[in-house]
C-alpha cells in the first residue's frame, strides 16, 4: 500500500488501542514495530498502589528507556526502514506534568530537554480518543494483572492531559481519532476505513471522520 509516512507515531491513554493499531499497520505497511517496553518498569506496579511515593522513578525510568529505544531506531532510519511506533517521545511529559512534585519536576525537566534534542519526530501522529469510561472498560477487559489498580480519577486527569497536550500539539502533522465507537480490532470495515485515512497525506491538524456514520 503507497504510505507518504516514513515513520508513524499511535498516541492515547491507557487502553485506547494503540499497541493493537500499531501492530495492525506495521503489518499493513511492511514496517517495523516499535513498541513500549512498559512491563520491565520494575515499579509500575508499585506506582499504581502508591503513586506519589514511586512517581519519580517510574517516570525517569521510563523516560531512559523510551529515549534507549529511540537510539536503537536510529539505525532503521539508516536504512529507510518505514517504523510504526505505539507512542511519541514527547509524551512523556505529560506524565512527569501530573504524577511530579515541583522538585522533583524540575529536575526531570532538566535531564528530559537534553534528551529530546537527540530524539527524532515522526513523520505524523494519530491520537486515539476514548472517554475515561470507555477506557476504564478497556483496561478491565485486557486485565494486565499490574493495572488492577488503577483509580478512574487518575485515568481521568490522564485523559484531560492528553487532550490539553494534542490540543497545542504542532511539531508534525496530526490525526485526531475518537474510538468510542470504533472497533478497529474486530471490525475490518472499521479498520480499513481508518487506515485509507491515515495513510492519505495531510498537513496540520486533521479529525478523523467515519465514511460509515
Amino acid at each position: 500500500m503507497e504510505c507518504p509516512w516514513r515513520s508513524i507515531a499511535i498516541e492515547g491513554v491507557i487502553g485506547v488501542g494503540k499497541s493493537s493499531l500499531s501492530r495492525m499497520l506495521a503489518s499493513e505497511l511492511e514496517a517495523g514495530l516499535e513498541l513500549e517496553v512498559f512491563e520491565d518498569n520494575p515499579f509500575l506496579s508499585r506506582f499504581y498502589e502508591d503513586r506519589q511515593s514511586h512517581a519519580f522513578v517510574t517516570q525517569m525510568f521510563f523516560l531512559l528507556s523510551r529515549y534507549k529505544q529511540q537510539m536503537n531506531r536510529l539505525q532503521m532510519d539508516l536504512f529507510g526502514q518505514r517504523l510504526v511506533s505505539d507512542y511519541l517521545f514527547a509524551k512523556d511529559r505529560i506524565f512527569a506534568t501530573i504524577n511530579l512534585g515541583e522538585d522533583e519536576l524540575r529536575l526531570y525537566e532538566r535531564v528530559a530537554e537534553v534528551l529530546e534534542e537527540k530524539v527524532p519526530r515522526p513523520d505524523v501522529v494519530v491520537y486515539l480518543q476514548a472517554s475515561t469510561e470507555v477506557l476504564m472498560r478497556r483496561i478491565a477487559w485486557r486485565g494486565r494483572s499490574f493495572e488492577r489498580n488503577i483509580d478512574p480519577e487518575y485515568i481521568q486527569t490522564l485523559n484531560e492531559a492528553y487532550n490539553y497536550f494534542f490540543f497545542h500539539y504542532a511539531d508534525t502533522p496530526l490525526l485526531v481519532v475518537n474510538t468510542n465507537d470504533l472497533d478497529f480490532v474486530r471490525n475490518r470495515r472499521h479498520y480499513d476505513d481508518l487506515l485509507q485515512t491515515i495513510v492519505e497525506p495531510f498537513t496540520g491538524t486533521r479529525y478523523y471522520v467515519p465514511s460509515w456514520s
